[in-house]
């Protein structure tokens, strides 16, 4: 008996790809959510970025280190408090601790529900300081951390993705 059987499927294919399409469609509702450290840094340091960078952590958390340029805005008072601090139709961007925090994510609503036009920058206060940007302290004072070689490159501007 001559038995012949398809491999399995590796387990990143077990659930196909979606068809192109779908797949447009989802990839650029993720561009339309979410922003890069990367590309905050590069928009923040043109002067002209054309949103507000929104630090939503507690005020310890700020003063241990925020983005430099970026407002304060804890999330629990962004219900109460945006409207003072920003103007109807202000795009804003959103951070948080990082990827392991939904911070952010709960800010962007309560922006996104208040009429805001808002996305999320994805990574975080963390990925922001591992890519060696700089971060400012509760005192104003502006420092830099060697970037850690597995998130950004060594030599160059940015991974150029």
């Amino acid at each position: 008996m001559n038995s012949t059987s398809t491999p399995a499927p590796s387990a990143p294919l077990q659930h196909p790809p979606a068809p192109p399409a779908e797949a447009v469609a989802f990839f650029a509702a993720r561009l339309a959510h979410q922003a890069d450290v990367s590309d905050v840094h590069a928009a923040l340091e043109s002067g002209n970025p054309g949103f507000t960078l929104v630090d939503t952590r507690s005020p310890d958390a700020w003063d241990q280190g925020h983005v430099p340029g970026a407002i304060h805005l804890p999330r629990a008072e962004i219900a109460e408090r945006a409207g003072e601090l920003l103007a109807p139709g202000t795009v804003v961007i959103t951070y948080c601790w990082g990827p392991g925090c939904d911070g952010a994510t709960r800010a962007a609503l309560a922006f996104a529900q208040l009429g805001y036009p808002v996305k999320e920058m994805i990574g975080g206060i963390e990925y922001w300081t591992r890519e060696g940007l700089p971060v400012a302290d509760g005192e104003g004072r502006v420092a830099r951390r060697p970037a850690d070689p597995l998130t950004a490159p060594e030599r160059g501007a940015g991974c150029a993705c």
